[in-house]
């Protein structure tokens, strides 16, 4: 008997610090069944967006287009290879809260 095993598709959420907008993204759809990350574009340490976290993903999703730029700027040739995704999700939102939850899922209803 033959079994097919899809693989799971690799969402990288950006934000500025990877700590409130992206995070909350990558809880919700790792729960969905998801592989996750989150980074951010001007964030320290291990929640910087790094050449190898862009190779990884199989679609980027910035909240805001100036972190589509900075890929662009800062990792062209990930930026030319990757689906990416911008959302305009302002940086207004602390992580989990009950408003940044219903928009993103508004925002990426695509993916169930």
């Amino acid at each position: 008997m033959e079994i097919n095993i899809i693989p799971k598709l690799k969402l990288l959420f950006v934000c500025n610090a990877g700590l409130h907008r992206s995070a909350t993204a990558a809880e919700i759809y790792a729960k969905k069944g998801y592989e996750t990350k989150s980074a951010g574009c001007w964030a320290e340490g291990e929640r910087f967006l790094t050449e190898e976290k862009l190779e990884w993903a199989d679609i980027i999703i910035c909240m805001k287009e100036e972190h589509r730029k900075w890929i662009a700027d800062n990792h062209p040739k990930e930026y030319m290879m990757k689906k990416i995704i911008t959302l305009d999700i302002p940086d207004v939102y602390r992580v989990n809260q009950e408003e940044l939850v219903v928009l993103l899922r508004k925002s990426l209803s695509i993916l169930k």
